[in-house]
């Protein structure tokens, strides 16, 4: 059938119409394509410049090189040591779980990295994980061979903490080890840095004190990688800050030989300059190896440290508190002259025992002493002569010498847990205990013992005050960076010179009179000759009973109830120029036990090297030769003998 050509007509006027539709679609999509395409390529050609930068190009933070430590002669007590390690760019390995386990069939990879490596990367952290450390070359060149099959990986070299004279400075520098959640909490401001995993920062010691100047500045470097996370080149680089070296007053052969001097006492020792505070040593013993927490210790040996009743990761020399037992007799003798309750000439009678209220306190001699002053009472140690001018001046004004003295003090050094120690008074105990200060607290007090507390560094300050006068302050920082830290001589105590004399001839009697109790532990060349006080404080009741029949010595008692040994001494006598104090717990008598370290200590803080025998008494030489020849001591490299290297 023939269709008319008015069908023909309006068919034609359809499609014309469907097809400007169509066209004009087209055309609507291609001008809203290109209008797009401008706008992209164009108006945001910089935008997408830079995000197309940043798929291939990797910022990455440079760890800065740690502030070096070195002792007053510029020897290294720690330093930093280049370590191999691997690490794994989250953004880069895209299935790190997957990535890793390829890597555990190249590497040893510990359990616990296993899972901490995973932790860090589902914190989605921009920074580059380290999966292992302490790497052998062996180890780097399989991860390097591998790299096709290991994205987001890469061997880096890095600085890691090392201390190279381990045992002698455990206590001192401390050691370092990874960023904690506790950590980050106490930053006024974060640092980039901090983030980093297996970061380590300062936690004990100088270390942790000194971090802000230690630690340093981060920098960075721009890498290029490749689709798969490979770093294909360095693009630019901008290098960080290196930390501050620090020296310290400390002299590295010096605190060598206290620390061995120590041997396997639960001890501490501290040797300082009393013109200007400077300390030369400061020991506690045992020691650890502080090596063992940087690299990550285990829990055997973390177990032996706390396990063992030395208590090796404490430090006593900062951190002990100690009843001072009679090392704190001056300061009772300069309470009582200053106070006008006593002078030089006064004299009491000791009976060995002093009445007080119906109660008797005793005296160590249990005959007495007969009539003594203030120089023989110091010289014999006599217990009574101090009850007795005691009760004459009073605990405040007994508190108020020691505080002058630097005891209960707490002395701003950057060593970690420095104890305030205690120098009672009314008020304190009033404050404390809600009680009224009595006569036998007072009686205690004289001569070291109830309420008093002491660290053998506050003992080191009081005996240096003792010797020069001074309010002098103890320093372990000597500069930073090259630039000194002031010095503070101290100001006059303001005490009578006739006084300090007068204790200083008592103290003087003490290790150079044949009645004194320090007597074997002298100095025998006049030139060097020490003044000293020794102190045994308890750490028992003694019983009625047990004086009655006799009091058990310390050799047939537990060791952890035997007495403490102290000793504090100061020389030349004639010129002062060093103090030190040691205290050995549960050692025994003072005079016999630190006595002789003390006098040791010092000779080698006033000689350049083994203290000289002709310094000794000539009945006592071959025994100290035996003795120092045993010392275990560095030579002069810091090396310890090949014997006795693990």
């Amino acid at each position: 059938m023939r269709r008319s050509a008015r069908d023909t007509d309006e068919s034609a006027a359809k499609v014309t119409r469907r097809g400007l539709f169509l066209g004009g679609s087209m055309a609507a999509v291609i001008a809203v394509l290109g209008a797009r395409m401008r706008h992209m390529q164009v108006d945001q050609a910089e935008e997408f410049r830079l995000l197309a930068e940043d798929n291939r190009i990797s910022i990455r933070l440079i760890p800065p090189a740690r502030g070096l430590i070195h002792d007053r002669n510029g020897k290294i007590l720690a330093g930093n040591e280049q370590n191999y390690r691997v690490v794994i760019s989250r953004d880069d390995a895209g299935n790190v779980e997957d990535v890793l386990n390829r890597l555990s069939g190249i590497l040893p990879i510990s359990a616990e990295d296993f899972e901490r490596a995973l932790k860090e990367a589902r914190k989605r952290s921009p920074l580059p994980i380290i999966v292992s450390d302490r790497l052998n070359w062996d180890d780097v060149s399989k991860v390097a061979i591998n790299a096709p099959a290991l994205p987001g990986v890469s061997p880096e070299v890095g600085l890691s903490r090392i201390y190279p004279r381990d045992f002698d400075f455990a206590h001192i520098i401390g050691y370092v080890g990874p960023v904690s959640d506790r950590d980050l909490a106490r930053l006024d401001e974060p640092d980039p840095l901090l983030q980093t995993p297996k970061f380590q920062i300062g936690k004990i010691g100088v270390e942790t004190w000194m971090e802000d100047d230690l630690r340093g500045k981060a920098g960075n470097r721009r890498v290029e990688v490749n689709a798969v996370g490979r770093v294909m080149r360095e693009l630019g680089r901008q290098e960080g800050v290196a930390g501050a070296d620090i020296r310290l007053t400390i002299d590295a052969d010096v605190q060598n030989f206290v620390q061995a001097r120590l041997g396997d006492e639960s001890a501490a020792a501290v040797v300082m300059d009393v013109q200007n505070g400077d300390i030369l040593a400061i020991a506690s013993a045992p020691s650890f190896d502080p090596n063992l927490f940087v690299r990550g210790i285990s829990h055997t040996d973390y177990n032996l440290l706390t396990e063992n009743d030395h208590r090796p990761l404490a430090n006593k020399s900062v951190a002990g508190a100690y009843p001072p037992g009679s090392t704190f007799k001056m300061v009772t003798a300069l309470a009582a002259l200053e106070a006008g309750s006593i002078t030089t000439a006064t004299s009491v009678n000791c009976p060995g025992h002093y009445d007080v209220g119906g109660r008797k306190f005793h005296c160590w001699r249990r005959g007495g002493h007969g009539k003594v002053s203030l120089d023989r009472a110091l010289a014999e140690s006599c217990d009574v002569f101090f009850y007795d001018i005691a009760m004459r001046v009073g605990i405040d004004k007994i508190a108020e010498m020691g505080r002058k003295l630097g005891l209960g003090e707490r002395h701003d050094i950057p060593m970690s847990a420095i104890t305030d120690g205690l120098m009672p008074d009314k008020a304190w105990k009033q404050e404390r205990y809600k009680r009224e200060w009595v006569i036998g607290d007072t009686v205690n007090a004289s001569i070291g013992q109830g309420f008093v507390l002491a660290s053998p560094l506050q003992l080191a300050v009081m005996t240096a005050r003792i010797a020069s006068g001074r309010a002098v302050s103890p320093r372990l920082i000597h500069s930073i960076s090259g630039v000194a830290q002031p010095e503070d001589p101290g100001a006059s105590l303001g005490l009578d010179a006739s006084m300090l004399n007068a204790v200083r001839q008592g103290m003087y009697a003490v290790s150079n009179s044949q009645r004194g109790t320090g007597y074997s532990a002298r100095i025998e060349d006049k030139a060097l000759r020490m003044a000293g006080k020794s102190g045994t404080s308890q750490v028992r009741n003694i019983s009625t009973a047990e004086r009655a029949s006799g009091v058990i010595s310390n050799n047939n008692l537990p060791w952890i109830r035997r007495d403490h040994a102290l000793f504090v001494g100061f020389a030349p006598f004639d010129a002062p120029r060093y103090a030190a104090a040691v205290v050995v717990e549960h050692g025994g008598g003072g005079s016999t036990v630190a006595g002789p370290i003390v006098r040791d200590a010092l000779l080698r803080a006033m000689s350049d090297g083994l203290p000289p025998l002709s310094a000794y008494p000539a009945s006592q030489r071959n025994r100290i030769d035996t003795q120092q020849r045993g010392l275990v001591l560095r030579d002069a490299d810091g090396n310890l003998p090949e014997s006795t290297r693990a």
